[in-house]
């Protein structure tokens, strides 16, 4: 089978992985730019999740201050080496991270940093408010509830910005597959003028 090289050109452009990945993919997909994509984003997810054990001590502080000096945004994200810290996809994720907290207010990085009694009152506060339902659908409304919760609160969940088509989660693991290393967002602060 022929490779379209456009094809090839194209999958690089929204990984951001090598040429010969992309190649492979399409090949194992017989053309299929989509099915290729697919295909790289589940062995990205493979890939992240292997190195999510390592440990990641290295890394960077960003910053963000929007152009009307009324929101503003630190954060620190690690890594494995101060290789991957210095270049440019990582610098680059990290600037994006600011950009996604000063726009979406997130106050959690993941679902484990909620704290408990928060989320035992927003159970409460669901529970009430569909009362008069039966105990089994009451529990499916929650699950429901709490998983839009979760997209507007905790960082990993909310959806990127920049592509609507992943959450914070996945451009994270994609930037893990391509780099190689663990990568953790560790913490962040976001101010804003009145609040």
């Amino acid at each position: 089978m022929k490779i379209d090289a456009e094809k090839i050109k194209n999958l690089r452009e929204k990984t951001g992985l090598s040429i010969m990945e992309c190649k492979k993919a399409i090949e194992e997909a017989d053309g299929d730019f989509e099915k290729a994509l697919e295909i790289l984003k589940k062995r990205g997810i493979e890939i992240s999740e292997k190195k999510t054990n390592k440990e990641a001590r290295e890394g960077l502080i960003g910053c963000y201050v929007h152009t009307n000096g009324k929101v503003g945004v630190l954060i620190e994200v690690n890594c494995e080496s101060d290789f991957v810290a210095r270049n440019s996809e990582f610098k680059e994720l990290v600037k994006n991270l600011c950009l996604q907290i000063a726009a979406m207010k997130p106050k959690w990085i993941d679902i484990n940093s909620i704290p408990e009694d928060i989320l035992n009152k927003k159970k409460d506060e669901i529970k009430e408010q569909f009362k008069d339902k039966p105990e089994s659908v009451i529990t499916k409304i929650i699950e429901g509830k709490l998983q839009d919760f979760y997209k507007e609160n905790v960082l990993l969940k909310q959806q990127f910005i920049k592509d609507e088509g992943m959450t914070i989660e996945e451009y994270i693991k994609s930037k893990i597959a391509k780099l190689g290393e663990n990568i953790k967002v560790k913490r962040f602060v976001r101010f804003e003028i009145g609040e």
